[in-house]
């Protein structure tokens, strides 16, 4: 079950959304994946940057407020750069449309 704070991204819906939890996960991210999922994303809870060191396609980061609100899509993000949002409160990586499979 997805959590209250994405049932409300309409275009995350048909997405399978991961939380990433722990040191590790936070890192890397979807960086070093070799093709894209199909619908995949990944949920970084307290989280106000991100960079994407290693990605191997762009993504599209869903900035999004303490209540789960979109602050800012930033599209098709390439490889090896940094990105934030001060007001956000975490981000979802995914894929960018371009991209996926």
């Amino acid at each position: 079950m997805l959590p209250d704070r994405l049932r409300r991204l309409p275009a995350l819906a048909d997405t399978d959304v991961r939380v990433a939890v722990g040191c590790r996960a936070r890192l890397l991210g979807l960086a070093l994946l070799a093709e894209p999922g199909e619908r995949v994303a990944l949920l970084l809870p307290a989280t106000r940057s991100v960079h994407t060191a290693g990605m191997r396609f762009p993504l599209d980061l869903h900035w999004l407020d303490a209540d789960g609100r979109t602050l800012r899509v930033d599209r098709d993000v390439l490889p090896w750069r940094v990105r934030g949002c001060r007001r956000a409160s975490a981000v979802v990586e995914r894929p960018a449309a371009g991209s996926r499979a």
